[in-house]
């Protein structure tokens, strides 16, 4: 059996999905829950680890794709349910995920599953969808590339690719969400300044963050911890700000 969670805001498009599968794919389908919002998604998937998710990406208040910052490890497949505008369709299509476009029917489903049966090809739930949030990065006009200066030259990265920027004496690491980290030929507070005010908050003398990639904050601890797993600290002077800014950015 294929335990399953629905994510979407449409009851009737979650009512009509449901029956779909368990008419065309019967006893293969166990849908350990039914959710309306990317929170509740977040708790069914905690509480049912389920083997595939089927998520609606354009849903109020947060969109499907924010849902796997609350993740450090993606141990589930995804087909997204969506109308979504064309470049994030091209990106889910290079990262080697599948969708179905709405309204759905049994065919397109079929098809979907069978490449759920067949998903080993190379790429892990975990890697495709990093591609897929880069894919996402690169094909969206509306974030910019960013040209940080290095000893060699510039390194041209999204912003939305940055998880924290450290600062590092005259210098300033810049940790990206693959993994990896680049070092810019300038100080914290220089990048700082480069870095697009609505997304990034300094929350200590060494570190500044991507807002976006928050999942929980220690207040006892004044720690932050980011989708990666990492806990930051965060200095008393520059707490109430960090919290202001996280509440009026989700």
């Amino acid at each position: 059996m294929i335990k399953a969670v629905i994510i979407d805001d449409e009851i009737n498009a979650q009512d009509l999905l449901e029956k779909t599968l368990l008419r065309y794919f019967p006893n293969k389908f166990n849908i350990a829950e039914k959710c309306n919002s990317v929170d509740s998604g977040v708790k069914a998937i905690e509480k049912f680890e389920p083997d595939l998710v089927f998520l609606d990406i354009q849903m109020p208040g947060k969109n499907g794709f924010e849902l796997f910052k609350y993740f450090e490890v993606i141990n589930f497949e995804v087909i997204f349910t969506t109308a979504y505008n064309q470049f994030a369709i091209e990106a889910i299509k290079r990262s080697a995920l599948d969708y179905l476009l709405k309204p759905i029917n049994h065919v397109e489903l079929s098809k979907a599953i069978k490449k759920f049966e067949k998903k080993n090809e190379g790429n892990s739930a975990q890697k495709k969808l990093s591609l897929l949030l880069e894919n996402l990065n690169v094909n969206d006009q509306n974030v910019s590339k960013i040209a940080f200066p290095t000893i060699e030259g510039f390194e041209l990265i999204h912003a939305n690719q940055i998880l924290y920027c450290k600062a590092e004496s005259n210098y300033c690491g810049i940790k990206k969400i693959d993994g990896s980290t680049k070092t810019a030929s300038k100080t914290l507070k220089f990048v700082e300044e480069i870095l697009p005010v609505h997304s990034f908050k300094r929350i200590h003398k060494s570190y500044v963050i991507n807002l976006n990639y928050v999942v929980r904050y220690h207040k006892a601890n004044k720690e932050v911890e980011l989708t990666n797993g990492e806990k930051l600290p965060v200095s008393f002077r520059k707490e109430e700000e960090f919290i202001n800014a996280i509440l009026q950015n989700h």
